[in-house]
């Protein structure tokens, strides 16, 4: 059994240490193959990954985004994976404890050979726990997390395990065979955003169970996130760096669910957007007429 880490980097050196350093104090680390797919950084972070015997570095251009600079990790990976074999994709401003790896082994082993997710702590937060996992309303085009949803008791101790609708890619383990029997990512259409849940998704159509296990935790610096404040509304729509792209999206809700959630997934999301948008230029309203 080996467990094939992928991490897309671009920049920022000082989590790319963090991270591996992690991975070399993993109970399982002698199981692991470590792929970071470098797309195209302007910084220290070739001349590092050079330097670094235990890592596998894949150069993109600069223009491969998450969904992109997955793909190749996999193309790298895939062709030598056994069926004991695993996938699991990281972002490289996560850490987490020595037994990380093999908590998210032994949770997708229990679990009929599942995909495992990781829950999210934040640093400086109280209680730490910010994140579950996605829940997904296909019909009406939302996206929750499974958090919202807890007691302020369970969040401070939460479950053991949760069932969900998507997996983010922030420390997801995947059995190896999912990818060569129902593909990889979609980078042409989901180059960056939506491109985690879309494939935890499909593999969920087919049968194979999304777990979150509680003991299996990345911790995160503050605004784990995208904070997209800065961006102008243009951007924010549009820019392929924002999670509120609306083609994203579009292109999202098209890929998944029933084919006929597929095909009505733009007039759904025309109507929605405009009923949502209604309702916030009332509520705006209102409280401007309770003011005079």
């Amino acid at each position: 059994m080996r467990v094939n880490v992928i991490i897309p980097v671009f920049n920022r050196l000082e989590h790319t240490r963090k991270v591996l350093e992690a991975l070399r104090g993993q109970t399982l680390f002698d199981a692991l193959t470590i792929v970071v797919v470098n797309d195209g950084s302007t910084d220290e972070t070739a001349g590092y990954l050079q330097s670094q015997s235990d890592v596998i570095e894949i150069r993109g251009d600069g223009n491969l985004w998450w969904g992109g600079a997955v793909e190749e990790g996999l193309k790298h990976v895939l062709p030598s994976c056994q069926p004991d074999d695993y996938v699991l994709l990281l972002n490289n401003d996560t850490w987490f404890d020595v037994n990380y790896v093999e908590t998210l082994v032994q949770t997708s082993r229990e679990n009929g050979e599942a995909a495992v997710g990781s829950v999210i702590h934040e640093e400086g937060q109280d209680p730490p726990l910010v994140s579950i996992g996605a829940k997904v309303n296909i019909n009406r085009l939302a996206v929750w997390d499974l958090l919202s949803e807890l007691s302020e008791t369970e969040k401070r101790s939460p479950k053991s395990q949760y069932r969900v609708d998507a997996l983010s890619g922030r420390g997801t383990l995947y059995p190896a065979p999912l990818f060569k029997k129902h593909g990889g990512m979609r980078p042409s259409l989901l180059p960056h955003y939506m491109a985690d849940y879309e494939i935890a998704m499909r593999f969920k159509r087919a049968g194979v169970p999304l777990v979150v296990s509680s003991n299996a935790i990345v911790y995160s610096p503050p605004i784990y996130g995208n904070d997209t404040s800065s961006l102008s509304w243009r951007k924010q729509l549009f820019g392929r760096r924002s999670p509120h792209n609306v083609f994203q999206r579009l292109i999202f809700y098209s890929l998944v669910g029933s084919p006929v959630q597929r095909m009505t997934a733009p007039i759904r999301m025309a109507y929605f957007s405009c009923s949502r948008a209604f309702s916030t230029w009332r509520s705006l309203a209102k409280r401007k007429e309770g003011t005079i």
